[in-house]
C-alpha cells in the first residue's frame, strides 16, 4: 500500500496579493493528486448515499447463489 502524503507534512508556500493577504498556495503535485483521488471518492459516496444496502450474509448467499464464491 503506498503511503499518502498530508499538506501537513510538507512546507506550503503562499501566494499574497499586493497587501499581502493570502490567495493562493502552491503544494506538491504528489499531495495535490492525493487531495483529488480524495474528492472523487467522497462525490462517489455522496451519490451512493441513499443506495439499497445489502447485509455482508446475503451478499454472500447471493454470490454462492450466482456460483460465483
Amino acid at each position: 500500500m503506498k503511503k499518502r502524503a498530508t499538506a501537513a507534512s510538507y512546507v506550503s508556500e503562499y501566494i499574497t496579493d499586493a497587501k499581502g493577504r493570502r490567495v493562493s498556495v502552491v503544494i506538491p503535485i504528489e499531495i495535490y493528486e492525493d487531495l483529488m483521488e480524495d474528492l472523487q471518492d467522497l462525490a462517489i459516496i455522496a451519490e451512493r448515499k441513499n443506495d439499497e444496502f445489502i447485509p455482508y450474509a446475503e451478499f454472500r448467499k447471493q454470490l454462492k447463489k450466482n456460483g460465483r464464491l
